[in-house]
């Protein structure tokens, strides 16, 4: 299976200033964007809504704070309004791995086309009952 990055911009709403620019990897298996917390001071003073519990791919537990709010814009496709979860990472080689989970690819309205290995819009949000 092949890795989907995509270009994203994340803004602080109270300080349109405070901006990160990164690649980050989508991963259907993670809910939130995701960042390191060595970033979160790059984008000022955010709210803390709730810390959570998570676990990692590799079923590791971890405390993640749950802060916002923020404007989430992956490239090629319109802003969303949410939040933004901070785990402790370990970068590898010397650089973090951002995540684009599955929340944010719903608000904005974004399909992974896994045989193009692309990200595509969906043109109608799904309001069917399951």
């Amino acid at each position: 299976m092949g890795r989907i990055i995509a270009h994203v911009s994340v803004k602080n709403l109270f300080d349109p200033e405070s901006v990160v620019r990164c690649d980050a990897l989508v991963d259907t298996g993670s809910a939130h964007m995701v960042f390191p917390t060595a970033w979160k001071e790059r984008l000022g003073k955010l709210n803390t809504i709730r810390e959570i519990d998570c676990e990692t791919a590799i079923q590791q537990l971890v405390k993640g704070e749950v802060c916002g709010p923020v404007e989430i814009k992956i490239e090629g496709f319109d802003p969303v309004y949410s939040e933004i979860l901070f785990l402790d990472m370990e970068p590898e080689d010397g650089v973090y791995e951002p995540l684009i989970g599955y929340i944010i690819l719903e608000q904005s309205q974004i399909a992974v086309d896994m045989l193009g290995h692309r990200l595509i819009h969906v043109k109608q949000a799904d309001l069917k009952k399951s």
